[in-house]
């Protein structure tokens, strides 16, 4: 199974990219920056809400159903003429499901890194998550996932291209966060060096990822 770097790495991917970055007004080298970083920190925090039964059928019932992997049959039509305000609200119900009070101090270290501010963030990412949502939902019919052990499973292999330690240092560091900034402020630190060369995350994926 692709792991969700491949899956953005894509013709697919490219296409979203770009979307999203003609809808938000940002440029694709920015855009392309905060959903490498974002897609696995979004499918990290889904990864821990399925370890509960509420969480786990929660997901499921909501891939099921509204994120199916429906949106990705025409993604033209999703961005031609703006995304439709419903898909940015929708997005915006989904970070507060999967991060909740976390959903601000992760989109400011990911601004950090990105070199965007966390409103703008913000701005990619509601756009952003319903076409994750529809990734994973499409991913759970193709594989016939019904309970939560096999999508947690799943979320897993989504996740493989992301096994280096660092990588997942970052990713358990920022969920865990407590907003305060101290810890943000450490995990920006592992993601920017002081000469402004990428590190860790930033690194490692944006390599992944390929910049153009």
């Amino acid at each position: 199974m692709s792991g969700i770097l491949d899956l953005l790495n894509s013709d697919m991917g490219k296409t979203i990219i770009n979307g999203v970055a003609n809808e938000t007004g940002q440029s694709e080298s920015k855009t392309q920056s905060v959903l490498t970083m974002a897609m696995p920190v979004l499918l990290e925090a889904m990864k821990r809400n399925t370890t509960t039964p509420e969480g786990g059928a929660g997901l499921l019932n909501a891939l099921s159903t509204k994120h199916d992997g429906s949106i990705l049959d025409n993604l033209g039509d999703l961005f031609a003429g703006g995304v439709n305000e419903s898909v940015k609200q929708d997005g915006s119900k989904i970070l507060g499901h999967i991060l909740g009070n976390k959903t601000q101090s992760v989109e400011k270290v990911i601004g950090a890194n990105a070199g965007l501010d966390a409103s703008s963030v913000d701005n990619i990412l509601k756009v952003a998550a319903p076409v994750l949502l529809g990734m994973l939902g499409k991913q759970t019919t193709e594989n016939n996932v019904n309970n939560s052990s096999d999508l947690t499973s799943l979320i897993s292999g989504l996740l493989s291209n992301n096994s280096q330690s660092q990588t997942q240092s970052f990713l358990h560091s920022i969920l865990d966060a407590d907003g305060d900034g101290s810890i943000i402020d450490d995990v920006a630190g592992m993601v920017l060096n002081k000469s402004g060369k990428k590190s860790g995350l930033g690194g490692m994926l944006g390599g992944l990822f390929g910049k153009r």
